[in-house]
């Protein structure tokens, strides 16, 4: 890692040895980084030279504990997609279809978790993977890679400020729309700027509640389907039979079902995801290499259980030709009024539940629109450190946030006011098309990185088997992840090809493919400029870094829990 010259230096914390050993996919030896004590607690130190030649240095704090990593991961993939959006595949694809893509997605985001793990616990430093992709494939690589991901995040804040929006006109249109997008980058603003402790916090606390709801109404759908409902209806599967499983979209017979089915896979691949908002985080956690693969695992697991399950629900709640949620997703209607939750809720006579389905989307958007504050400050941060953006960016506060890079991305937020112009889930829709296909780039870099790390090793002679966490399946899983997101990429924008009347729209295509050919014009141009090349895998430096994660393993000294309350939410996601 790199940190600026601000960085207050201190002794470093008395040494105490640390027990081995992992649990979960990954096998090997605990870790982490030196603990120095600086400002307001711990300091990455971790030097580095950047893109430009000019020594940086991290000034984040390591003050993020277990819980944290675990709920950041689970709290920025679920926003209102889970809740609301989810519908707009169930009425293309029909309820097998949303289903069966759900779950086959998940093969692919397990496929990038495991690359990720692997290289994340062996140098868990600020915006890893980014600064891997320059550093394992090639400089110009790892230029393209961190300002994509940068874009894919900061563009998902004006989306999450738009959701916020529309989700608070659901009780009422009194409230001013500019108001209320100020109020909220606002509060994004207080929330990014103080030690990342509190932004941890924040987010935990937000994501539990996501969590109750998921599983909330998981055991709601159970529970109604059987027969527990005000009109006493035992409905079961039967939307599964009629209308049936699967819908027909713009064909009839097989070829409407297959486009049904692809329009549901999309769906998913904007919705899913987890491992890249834990990675972001790897810098600023306490005991990263016995934490993160736990996170790994438990991110992974969960955020399975919960879209997979949610798609299932939503396909036994409402059927595919629901008329009442057609015509809320036509009419732009606010909030958890598209929900397919709520449309169930309403039509089984449930008075109470949509109100208190609609405040925790409310939560869940907000916290999801955070979330991304922080790893786009945080993917600005790794750019900086290694000379790829401004070097003013890696200019950090005495509790460890880099506030140009924050208030940068809060610029973007701004972006939310255009639906004071324009209608609004028009606007949604333009930055659902444009940050899904960077967010698939993003995986596919992912995926590559790891197969350039993973020829390194074996031209290095560096066994797996002494990694913090040796990955599943390597390196059929890197392929398969790699082949599966770039497809993905290439197909998000596919109806505006269809020979059929009225398909075919300029602003469709340009926001589902415009982040394609972008990512190569970054690469190219960098690489002509420096003067960059591909390393071969014996000229990769692999141990970069890794005396310092080294040193911090075994000086660390884990904190004790202040009280009561502490030390059972330690045990609970310890």
């Amino acid at each position: 890692m790199a940190r600026d010259a601000a960085a207050h230096n201190q002794p470093p914390a008395y040494a105490s040895d640390q027990e081995k050993g992992l649990s979960g996919a990954g096998s090997g030896s605990d870790g982490a980084k030196k603990d120095v004590l600086g400002g307001d607690g711990p300091v990455a130190r971790v030097s580095l030279s950047s893109g430009s030649g000019v020594p940086s240095r991290d000034a984040t704090h390591r003050k993020l504990k277990s819980r944290h990593i675990q709920l950041i991961g689970i709290g920025g993939t679920i926003g209102t997609a889970l809740y609301v959006q989810i519908g707009k595949g169930l009425l293309k694809g029909g309820p097998g279809s949303l289903f069966i893509a759900f779950a086959f997605w998940c093969t692919f985001i397990l496929a990038v978790t495991l690359c990720m793990a692997e290289m994340v616990t062996y140098l868990p430093i600020s915006s890893p993977f980014i600064r891997f992709a320059g550093r394992y494939v090639d400089e110009a690589f790892g230029f393209a890679a961190g300002w994509n991901f940068f874009v894919f995040e900061a563009a998902l804040v004006p989306f999450e400020v738009v959701a916020c929006n529309l989700i608070l006109h659901f009780w009422t249109d009194v409230i001013p729309t500019a108001a209320v997008i100020v109020i909220i980058i606002v509060l994004y603003a207080l929330i990014n700027v103080l030690a990342v402790q509190w932004y941890g916090e924040t987010e935990f606390w937000a994501a539990v509640g996501k969590v109750l709801l998921a599983v909330g109404l998981i055991a709601f759908t159970f529970i109604v389907m059987v027969g527990g409902n005000p009109t006493g209806d035992r409905f079961g599967f039967r939307y599964w039979r009629e209308p049936g499983a699967f819908a027909e979209l713009y064909y009839d017979g097989a070829l409407g079902k297959w486009l049904g089915f692809l329009q549901c896979l999309i769906q998913a691949a904007f919705t899913i995801a987890g491992p890249d908002y834990v990675s972001m985080a790897a810098g600023e956690a306490e005991n990263p290499r016995v934490v993160m693969p736990r996170a790994y695992n438990a991110v992974f697991y969960r955020l399975t259980a919960f879209f997979v399950l949610g798609a299932l629900c939503v396909g036994i709640l409402v059927p595919y030709d629901d008329d009442v949620l057609t015509a809320a997703f036509k009419n732009a209607e606010p909030g958890a009024a598209a929900s397919p939750y709520v449309v169930a809720m309403n039509r089984l006579r449930i008075g109470v539940l949509p109100h208190i389905v609609n405040a925790m989307v409310l939560t869940a958007a907000f916290s999801a629109g955070n979330s991304y504050v922080y790893c786009a400050s945080r993917s600005l941060y790794g750019l900086a450190l290694e000379g790829k953006a401004p070097k003013f960016m890696t200019k950090c506060t005495r509790a460890g946030v880099p506030v140009y890079c924050v208030g940068f991305v809060l610029c973007f937020a701004l972006l939310a006011f255009l639906q004071l112009e324009s209608n609004a889930a028009k606007v949604l829709d333009w930055f659902v098309s444009l940050v899904t296909a960077s967010q698939l780039i993003n995986f596919a870099v992912v995926c590559t990185t790891y197969l350039f790390w993973y020829k390194a090793l074996r031209a290095q002679g560096i066994s797996r088997d002494s990694l913090p966490y040796k990955a599943w399946l390597m390196p059929g899983a890197a392929w398969y992840g790699l082949v599966g997101t770039f497809v993905m990429a290439f197909v998000g924008g596919y109806t505006v090809f269809l020979p059929l009347p009225g398909q075919w729209s300029v602003p469709d295509f340009l926001f589902s493919y415009t982040m394609i050919p972008v990512f190569p014009i970054l690469y190219f141009g960098w690489k002509i400029v420096h003067k960059t090349r591909i390393l071969k895998p014996h000229e990769v430096d692999l141990l970069k870094d890794k005396a310092e994660i080294d040193e911090y393993e075994r000086n660390y000294i884990p904190a004790p829990p202040k009280n009561m309350f502490e030390k059972i939410l330690d045990k609970l996601f310890g």
